[in-house]
C-alpha cells in the first residue's frame, strides 16, 4: 500500500514535470524524455527506504537518484517550482507545508 504522503509527492512530481515539459519542450503531452524521467522518479519514490515519513530528497541523508537523473530533476524543480504557485496553488501549499 502506498502512503498518502508518497502519493502526494508522486502527484507533485507529475505536475512539475508536466509544467516543465509543456513550457520547455512545447508538448501538450509529456515527451519521451520527460516521461522517462517521471517513470524513474516515481520508481525511486516507491522504493524510498524512509517511506512513509520521507524527507524532501534534497534534505535526505542518502541519494538514490543516479547523478544524471538527479541533475535533471533539479532542473525541472528549479523551473517548475516557482510556476506551480500560479497554476496549482493548493498543491504547492500542501507540498511546502507537508500536509495531507
Amino acid at each position: 500500500m502506498v502512503s498518502d504522503k508518497i502519493e502526494r509527492e508522486a502527484e507533485t512530481l507529475r505536475t512539475m514535470i508536466g509544467i516543465y515539459c509543456k513550457q520547455k519542450h512545447k508538448q501538450s503531452e509529456l515527451c519521451d524524455e520527460c516521461r522517462s524521467l517521471l517513470a524513474y522518479a516515481e520508481h525511486r519514490l516507491l522504493k524510498c527506504p524512509f517511506a512513509p515519513d520521507k524527507p524532501f530528497c534534497k534534505n535526505c541523508t542518502i541519494h538514490c537518484y543516479k547523478p544524471q537523473a538527479r541533475e535533471e530533476i533539479r532542473r525541472v524543480m528549479r523551473f517548475a517550482g516557482p510556476r506551480m504557485i500560479l497554476h496549482y496553488p493548493w498543491l504547492t501549499i500542501k507540498h511546502v507545508l507537508k500536509i495531507g
